[in-house]
């Protein structure tokens, strides 16, 4: 049987249902997600197959790459999605699931671009690049 896991933006009008349970939480340390996040992008990935979206004329994505798109709320500017062109996996901010939702970190990537008005003390690992 698989999970549900639900979600959405900050003001509701984009909500979102994986139907399968989302991996360890990564948090991207790179420029351009400290940029869109103020901090850094602690997301999990799902198949896009599993992935169901409530209120899309709201969702809007921005081509922040050659390799990348990233998918907010046209209403509120909620961060919502990262998704690889082409990759059957889409990544989901960990803080737009609901709560409980079970999920926990389990490394960082991009450590090397990391802000210098900050530390990643919690003892997990860190990549310099993509892990």
């Amino acid at each position: 049987m698989s999970e549900h896991h639900a979600g959405g933006c900050l003001c509701g009008a984009v909500r979102f249902v994986a139907r399968e349970k989302p991996d360890v939480v990564v948090g991207c340390h790179c420029s351009q997600c400290r940029r869109q996040t103020g901090l850094y992008y602690a997301a999990a990935d799902v198949p896009v197959s599993a992935l169901t979206i409530a209120g899309e004329e709201n969702l809007r994505w921005y081509q922040s790459s050659d390799e990348a798109r990233r998918g907010f709320c046209s209403q509120c500017g909620s961060a919502l999605f990262w998704q690889g062109l082409g990759r059957p996996v889409i990544s989901i901010l960990a803080g737009a699931f609901d709560e409980p939702n079970g999920l926990s970190f389990g490394y960082h990537i991009f450590c090397a671009d990391k802000g210098n008005f900050y530390e990643i003390a919690d003892g997990l690992p860190q990549h310099a690049g993509r892990a």
